[in-house]
């Protein structure tokens, strides 16, 4: 029999027909297996009935909610492979990516109405989508759509014929292009069963967890955690978005195990914690990536009596990368600790040879979760599959032990006076101090130096002045990679995953250092 993710909600109906396969905090929708395995039923008869045939794709632009899920197992189950879209992009960014990808259906939400219609009347110049699945009430659906329940209700709840499985394309994924264009990263049933069995038997998740999942589900990172506990008989408990208030309470509420959050986000909570009022006693671990997890955060954490468990991995890599285990995570704080089960990591130098203990080079990755490669784009696709081997762009180092500990993405180090400094580790020092919420570092041009690091702080104490953080780094670093000069900002600019947009920074300081 072809292994098909879509079966995953099959097979748990069957096993576990009790246990709670969904709760979605924001409609106070609760589903069991087999209540959610119906409604995928039909959602997959309902696509195949409007034409859908194996292979084609299917568009969500979906909050998260059960909505989401039915239409990504019941694509699954028939053939159909997901293109799940990033919400916050706007109407050309959307363009790009249904037009590259082909999608033939689009399934969307009412808060994306306005958007869509600016898409349908863009006609085969801005998509090639032939039907349009309106989700919400029908007074504020557009008349070019047909309603997502009204077609569920008269479609079928019978098993569908699987259409396809194994190494048949399963989603299509873009990435977030924050150096251009985005990349749409193939996976198959195939990669796909592998991230959920290397996570699996590799983070400390368990047959009864109750996983938040906050982060949005066009996300490898909250996507891969749904395929995971679905796969072990837990419960998804899903927020539409993320919200550092609501958070606390949903915690205690559900009764949550584990959930996902993004250094970001764990910054953000910190400030609306309230140890008297907050239950979280269920509460095992966190797993946190998308970028470097500052040991001061982790430590943070740990005080609080939550162990944060480091991630590191890609959409290319269909999510894990490295983990650390719960036994060293806070010996090891701040390493993202070694590859998991299935996988395996390399650090190499500039000649591809493997890097010495505490020698900075790109980290490698393999294993059968790797992406099959970048949809119409076989150039790409060769630069980043080489020798069986992902070539991530990151910059990391390993211990004497092998532990992994990430520092930059390569493209991001700065060079100043011929050494190379990464922006991670000057980071890592700044969040340390008093009156400091966020930073970023950024390279900016020096006459003496070629480049120099400029930092972009947040100030959670409006006191804090530029000087106050230079003299705060000085003598934690070397002289070379202290910042030269500081910027104060509101907001940091993030992609929807978290991870700072580093060039837009550049951009907005296109200056130089007075060095």
């Amino acid at each position: 029999m072809q292994n098909n993710i879509g079966r995953f909600i099959t097979k748990r109906a069957h096993l576990n027909p009790k246990t709670e396969a969904v709760v979605d905090i924001t409609s106070g929708t609760r589903l069991t297996y087999p209540e959610l395995n119906a409604r995928v039923n039909k959602a997959g008869n309902a696509l195949t009935g409007g034409g859908l045939a194996a292979g084609d794709r299917v568009a969500t632009l979906l909050m998260n909610g059960p909505e989401f899920l039915e239409t990504f197992f019941g694509a699954a189950k028939v053939g159909g492979v997901i293109v799940a879209l990033n919400w916050r992009l706007v109407a050309d960014e959307l363009s790009f990516i249904l037009t590259d990808s082909g999608a033939s259906v689009m399934v969307f939400d009412s808060a994306f109405t306005a958007v869509v219609t600016e898409l349908h009347e863009r006609g085969t110049d801005g998509t090639q989508i032939t039907r349009w699945i309106h989700v919400g009430d029908a007074a504020t659906r557009p008349d070019f759509a047909v309603g997502y329940e009204d077609i569920l209700g008269a479609a079928s709840n019978h098993e569908p014929e699987v259409g396809a499985g194994d190494d048949d394309l399963l989603f299509i994924m873009y990435t977030s292009g924050t150096t251009g264009l985005p990349k749409g990263v193939m996976h198959s049933h195939n990669t796909a069963l592998w991230s959920v069995v290397t996570a699996n038997t590799t983070a400390d998740t368990r047959y009864d967890d109750r996983y938040l999942i906050c982060l949005p589900l066009f996300h490898v990172g909250a996507l891969n955690p749904m395929l995971s506990i679905a796969n072990l008989g837990g419960t998804a408990v899903i927020m539409s978005e993320f919200d550092p208030v609501r958070i606390w309470e949903v915690f205690g509420e559900e009764k949550v195990t584990v959930t996902l959050a993004v250094p970001a986000m764990l910054q953000f909570m910190l400030l609306t914690y309230n140890a008297e009022a907050h239950d979280i006693s269920s509460l095992r671990w966190v797993m946190s990536g998308a970028a470097p997890v500052p040991e001061t955060l982790i430590r943070t954490y740990e005080a609080m009596g939550i162990e944060i468990h480091q991630v590191y991995g890609l959409t290319e890599s269909c999510g894990p990368g490295c983990l650390i285990s719960p036994q060293d995570a806070l010996e090891r704080a701040g390493s993202t600790g070694k590859a998991f089960f299935y996988g395996d990591v390399r650090i190499v130098n500039e000649a591809g040879d493997d890097c010495a203990p505490h020698e900075p080079g790109e980290v490698l990755l393999s294993g059968p979760q790797i992406m099959l490669g970048y949809w119409n784009r076989p150039e790409a696709t060769a630069e980043a599959l080489v020798d069986g081997w992902l070539v991530t762009g990151d910059v990391a180092v390993f211990d004497e032990d092998g532990f992994v500990y990430i520092q930059d993405r390569v493209k991001d180090m700065i060079i100043s006076g011929g050494e190379n400094v990464y922006p991670a580790e000057i980071e890592n020092v700044i969040l340390g101090m008093e009156g400091v919420n966020e930073v970023a570092v950024i390279g900016i041009a020096s006459q003496k130096w070629g480049e120099s690091p400029l930092a972009v702080v947040v100030r959670a104490d409006e006191a804090v002045t530029a000087e106050a953080v230079l003299a705060f780094t000085d003598g934690k670093l070397a002289r070379f990679k202290q910042p030269k000069a500081v910027e104060f900002v509101d907001v940091i600019p993030r992609n929807p995953t978290g991870k700072v947009l580093k060039r837009v920074l550049r951009d907005q300081f296109d200056t130089a250092a007075s060095e």
